[in-house]
């Protein structure tokens, strides 16, 4: 009798634990699976998307920014996408662009080449919708110069002032003298040097000494 209790109460744990058993043999398989193939087999742990980097923006121009050479456009022709491409601005003011061939572009400004784009379309297509966008300034540089971090030639930005090219450059080295800065600009045959008082720009309470940069400037920091 005790011998029938014993077999009927082994019976009876091992259909308990059983489901227990298989849910950790299942977890070894996947384990194994994974620690083999190194893939995770768990539906609650997909793969996460691949980051994707921000699109470069624009520079942002006034309406008179005139287009000069090594600038970079973007050319845009509505619902013709073999016309519509990034080209930069040849040494000679042109770009090059299909069924138009060589179109000036240099001293234009965005809208009188989209103008001239527009007319020259109209010959081969019914009603073509052309933007121009500024995609790079190449053709306006200034220079900065001595103890900055990062010295070397900088695209003139519209409205560019010294203070925000001073802060383009990663700041000054530990030998910079920022009472003895500089701007040397051309004046016709002749250059002129111009003190730049910094401690006074970045306090921002003389807005006037804070001057607007000239395509060709160079800072000088001693």
């Amino acid at each position: 009798m005790n011998g029938r209790i014993h077999l009927v109460l082994s019976l009876g744990l091992a259909v308990l634990t059983a489901p227990a058993v298989w849910a950790q043999d299942s977890t070894a398989s996947a384990d194994k699976v994974k620690k083999d193939t190194g893939v995770v087999v768990a539906a609650t742990d997909p793969a996460p998307a691949p980051a994707t980097s921000p699109a470069k923006a624009p520079p942002r121009i006034d309406a008179g920014y005139k287009i000069g050479p090594q600038d970079v456009l973007r050319i845009d022709v509505w619902k013709e996408p073999d016309l519509t491409r990034q080209v930069s601005v040849r040494p000679d003011g042109q770009i090059s662009l299909p069924l138009l061939d060589d179109v000036q572009a240099a001293g234009l400004t965005p809208l009188e080449l989209r103008n001239a784009l527009r007319d020259g379309l109209k010959e081969y297509i019914t009603d073509p919708q052309v933007t121009v966008t500024v995609s790079e300034i190449n053709s306006r540089r200034i220079f900065v110069t001595g103890e900055v971090t990062r010295s070397g030639t900088f695209p003139l930005l519209p409205n560019m002032t010294v203070l925000q090219a001073l802060s383009s450059c990663g700041g000054f080295s530990q030998f910079a003298n920022t009472k003895k800065i500089y701007l040397l600009r051309m004046d016709g045959a002749k250059q002129v040097k111009i003190p730049v008082n910094y401690k006074e720009l970045v306090k921002g309470r003389k807005p006037e000494i804070n001057i607007l940069l000239q395509d060709g400037d160079t800072i000088v920091v001693p």
